[in-house]
């Protein structure tokens, strides 16, 4: 199989191994991922956590590159790399000087196969991610997004965090995360990304050297456990430390590939001033937003914003504020209420809706400006939708989205029978 557009080529190894190569020749520079298809999404209750855990062993070497060495040898070739696990995919990378680009290829080849996952190795690590757990419990926005997750998704396993619920992180063996290695980091289940200065045929013939050889696991079993639709409005309250008080309100959302995905993007960019299409790029400042003008401008939260981010399954499109000391937090909610309720009643303009397609665009562009950021983009496009090209054919379409497109987006979703609320309420002396 091969696809070849605008210097883009995309093939497929004999193994399974998805490869994606991006000429850019305006640096001597070049960016190396692997995306494996598997985040928390793929966990189940037990092992809640692997993806995340099998990230932090990924770092601890192989026989090739020794304990203590991966670091190094990156840095000394100029280099940068590091990872990242969500809840759709796990991914890794190396940007290198274009010459040095095949450490990047001898590494990871090396380490999706013989990664060093001992009974002590994994012990030591288990410490590590309960800290980092207990770290997060320090934030009041991770507990109150954790509680709000699991209170809007009762099947689909979106419902758990990315770092895994404690008790799993605790009682997890060493075995259980070595199935999930040996399962998941697998050719078949992975996506190669080159772009920068490289010839493409020469770049694939290396792919095929390093990573060719590498056995295909059994197929990754599907994800099937759909959430049933919510049939009312779900609460959590969540009690503190701290002085600061936090209101999420979430709906559910659609997935990246569903058509209703990019007018609801829009609309979160007119009323709350986001402007990304993904998780990468920023939106800069969102003080001219209805909704900045209306929570913040008046003196009812000390910030707001809204996000949606594209994934595999449908999620949330969540809006969060952070309350003022003085102001009830009934106040900000029937503040943000009325607001929901005013696009009913008077819906965006076209003005606004042209100030959000620029303000995506120009996040996108932000977001894709580097050789690295070009191959972030590519792959999670790929990883989620099967399409490296997502954002770009994103882009192009913001400007067929209609106010009535708008309209029918906040209609079907902006509804209450299909929010979940979460608030994070300081701990008083009488509590």
């Amino acid at each position: 199989m091969l696809r070849s557009t605008l210097m883009v080529t995309k093939t497929q190894l004999a193994n399974g191994l998805t490869v994606i190569l991006k000429e850019m020749h305006h640096a001597p520079v070049a960016s190396f991922w692997v995306w494996y298809k598997v985040g928390s999404r793929n966990e189940i209750p037990g092992i809640t956590g692997s993806a995340h855990w099998v990230e932090h062993m990924m770092f601890k070497g192989t026989p090739n590159f020794p304990p203590g060495t991966l670091d190094t040898t990156v840095s000394r070739e100029g280099g940068r790399w590091n990872a990242f696990t969500w809840i759709d995919f796990t991914a890794y990378y190396e940007t290198l000087p274009a010459d040095r680009i095949d450490l990047a290829l001898r590494l990871e080849s090396d380490r999706m196969v013989n990664t060093i996952m001992s009974e002590e190795a994994t012990e030591s690590e288990r410490t590590v991610i309960l800290s980092e757990r207990h770290m997060y419990e320090n934030r009041p926005t991770f507990l109150l997004y954790e509680e709000l997750q699991a209170t809007a998704f009762r099947v689909h396993p979106y419902h758990h965090e990315t770092i895994g619920d404690e008790v799993d992180l605790t009682t997890m063996t060493r075995d259980d995360l070595y199935n999930f290695y040996q399962r998941h980091y697998a050719p078949n289940n992975a996506v190669a990304i080159a772009v920068g200065d490289f010839d493409s045929d020469e770049m694939l013939a290396k792919i095929e050297h390093y990573f060719g050889g590498i056995a295909p696991s059994d197929p990754v079993p599907p994800v099937v456990r759909v959430e049933p639709a919510q049939r009312g409005e779900r609460q959590t309250n969540i009690v503190g430390t701290g002085d600061t008080t936090y209101l999420v309100v979430s709906y559910k959302a659609p997935a990246a590939d569903d058509p209703d995905y990019l007018p609801l993007a829009l609309l979160n960019a007119a009323f709350s001033g986001g402007g990304s299409l993904g998780m990468f790029g920023g939106s800069g400042s969102n003080k001219s937003s209805r909704l900045y003008k209306a929570l913040v401008s008046k003196g009812l939260a000390v910030g707001v914003q809204g996000g949606l981010t594209p994934t595999i399954d449908p999620f949330l499109f969540s809006i969060t504020a952070v309350v003022r000391p003085d102001v009830e937090i009934a106040d900000l909610e029937a503040a943000l209420d009325a607001e929901i309720d005013r696009l009913a009643s008077e819906p965006l303009t076209q003005a606004e809706l042209d100030k959000a397609i620029k303000r995506t665009k120009v996040s996108f562009i932000q977001s894709s400006e580097s050789i690295t950021g070009q191959a972030q983009m590519m792959g999670m496009g790929e990883a989620v939708t099967g399409d490296y090209g997502w954002f770009e054919a994103s882009l192009a379409k913001l400007e067929d989205v209609t106010l009535e497109d708008i309209e029918r987006v906040r209609a079907k979703y902006l509804r209450r029978d299909n929010r979940t609320i979460g608030r994070y309420l300081p701990k008083t002396s009488e509590q």
